[in-house]
């Protein structure tokens, strides 16, 4: 026997979990860490865009729209139009991510993806790029058989939360990675910036 369990109480958690992220982030980035810009004599303000995006998008902006499926009170149609555009939009803020990681590795003679962190970030946006396709044109345009949508849709649905998980892990890892390269060239490791990381 199933239980019911309304997912609307859960997102208002998922929602203050990410924002809160999003903000500690930012602070780190902002305060601690000099700020963002694509273009700087300075290169670490390069690489902060990396983990400002990947939050943004792959974390929040994915996350919100898994959540939408279930929690907006729209029609389906509806629902499937707003769950493909914020999965768009999160993929696109994650590829504009990474390319802001290869920019900094290039302008600073840094080798590109030599740690595990960069090797399954590489993985996980292959296969948010690969799961949004293959949710747009089995259930979208040019849309299967009902046979087929039903058929595949506990696959997305397993698939698209695998990959969730698999980005929050990486963020995590890299995260980590920041932190250890920080520590070794001097950061304190009681410091305020290395307490808001953790």
């Amino acid at each position: 026997m199933a239980i019911a369990v309304k997912a609307l109480p859960f997102t208002f958690v998922a929602h203050v979990l990410g924002l809160a992220a999003l903000i500690m982030v930012l602070i780190w980035l902002l305060a601690f860490r000099g700020g963002m810009a694509f273009e700087s004599s300075d290169k670490s303000l390069i690489f902060n865009i990396h983990p400002f995006l990947m939050l943004l998008g792959l974390i929040v902006i994915g996350g919100e729209a898994i959540m939408s499926y279930k929690s907006l009170p729209l029609n389906k149609k509806s629902k499937k139009l707003a769950h493909g555009t914020l999965h768009v939009i999160a993929l696109a803020l994650g590829i504009v991510g990474i390319y802001a990681a290869f920019k900094y590795h290039n302008e600073s003679s840094i080798a590109n993806l030599y740690s595990l962190h960069s090797w399954i970030g590489i993985g996980v946006i292959c296969l948010y790029g690969i799961q949004w396709v293959f949710g747009f044109t089995v259930f979208f345009f040019p849309g299967g058989t009902t046979r087929i949508r039903s058929g595949a849709l506990p696959f997305h649905t397993l698939f698209g939360l695998f990959v969730y998980v698999l980005a929050v892990g990486t963020a995590c890892l890299g995260f980590l990675e920041k932190l250890t390269f920080l520590e070794s060239s001097g950061l304190a490791k009681y410091g305020p910036s290395t307490v808001l990381m953790k």
